[in-house]
């Protein structure tokens, strides 16, 4: 199978995260088993979506691993102009959900892995597919604490989240999580005998924007767009008329922090003034959703000079958007970010990945092979 036929095949599978995994996973288990690699199906915690893992070479040996999730986020948008899950291929355009972000990548590995199978590795060449990325990260945790039983200590991971083949060392953190007040409901004309939730709400709301505003000030890290930490209300329901008090109110919120700065401290403030609506009355609930640390690679990393050999290009310091890559880095793993397309055409109707990109992604492995081979 070349690069396109696996394309087709794992954008065919409707892998939306969240959902169960076993019939992408079982594929790619199938499609590696004819090579005579070592794969290990890891089960998560929920019971019907799991990991793979999967190594070309020798185990014991340190070596690099290639990451990336099999996941994909929903294709509900009425702009597609064909069926998401079919790929399309129109010139040099392959469309599909997941084609850039990211099976493409998925897909160049896959078609890579015969010509590896061929070498004499020396250093081996490890497959790390996670599930869950697209919702908060949520299963690469559980492969990163297999990885001792696995195989040797990495040399280095290389995630390939669409960044135009152009390594990248850096990008922020992030937390996110939901603050829902609960008070007590009545007719709007007698306010003194409810709890309005949504008033309570409001100042909970606006600690976070006095919060984003003083995010600003700093710390910066110029290596940014922007150069500060953030913070942001994305959602926030709660009410049923106009003539109700409003018995609860819904807010989401997220903190993307630079390097340095704990995303989930960023919300502390919004959750105390939330918390505090507990001593009037209300009920208060904080839920964490997601988080993830911020990923720093030296300059001067082996890892950074890697990459700047297979690519022909200096590694960008950081981009705004974040990966798995932080997790590999917070337990003890060097990781950087380096795959094809372009993150701009990632959860949007008509997702497409260029021929080109999946070509020099190949490349790109078999230059890595070339380095690993004895």
């Amino acid at each position: 199978m070349d690069v396109f036929d696996i394309l087709d095949r794992l954008v065919a599978f409707p892998s939306v995260a969240g959902k169960p995994n076993g019939d992408i996973a079982g594929w790619i288990e199938a499609y590696l088993s004819g090579y005579g690699i070592q794969i290990a199906l890891l089960p998560g915690p929920e019971g019907d979506r799991s990991n793979l893992f999967a190594t070309i070479g020798p185990a014991g040996v340190p070596g690099y691993i290639l990451s990336g999730h099999m996941d994909v986020v929903p294709a509900n948008e009425p702009q597609w102009s064909s069926a998401p899950f079919t790929l399309r291929r129109e010139g040099e355009r392959l469309y599909g959900r997941g084609s850039t972000d990211m099976k493409g990548f998925l897909a160049a590995v896959l078609a890579v892995v015969p010509a590896l199978a061929k070498l004499r590795l020396a250093t081996p060449i490890h497959l790390a597919f996670s599930y869950d990325e697209e919702v908060g990260c949520r299963g690469v945790p559980h492969l990163i604490a297999r990885l001792p039983e696995l195989c040797a200590k990495p040399l280095g991971v290389i995630v390939g989240e669409p960044s135009g083949m152009r390594a990248v060392r850096g990008h922020k953190g992030k937390a996110a999580a939901r603050v829902i007040v609960k008070g007590r409901s009545g007719h709007s004309s007698r306010p003194d005998l409810g709890l309005n939730a949504v008033h309570a709400m409001a100042g909970a709301l606006s600690a976070a924007v006095s919060e984003a505003e003083r995010l600003t000030r700093g710390p910066l890290d110029t290596a940014f767009e922007p150069p500060y930490s953030s913070l942001q209300a994305g959602v926030v329901a709660g009410g049923q008329s106009v003539n109700i008090i409003p018995d609860t109110c819904t807010l989401d919120l997220e903190a993307r922090a630079i390097p340095g700065v704990d995303p989930a401290s960023l919300l502390a403030p919004v959750r105390a003034k939330a918390e505090a609506y507990a001593t009037e009355g209300f009920q208060v609930e904080w839920t964490p959703i997601s988080a993830y640390p911020a990923l720093s690679l030296p300059q001067d990393a082996a890892l950074a000079g890697l990459l700047r050999d297979l690519t022909g290009e200096a590694p960008l310091a950081a981009v705004s958007y974040g990966t798995e890559a932080g997790l590999y880095q917070a337990a003890g793993f060097d990781a950087i970010i380096c795959g094809p397309s372009d993150i701009d055409r990632a959860h949007k109707p008509d997702e497409y990945i260029l021929a080109s990109e999946l070509a020099a992604c190949q490349r790109m492995i078999e230059a890595l092979g070339a380095r690993c081979t004895i």
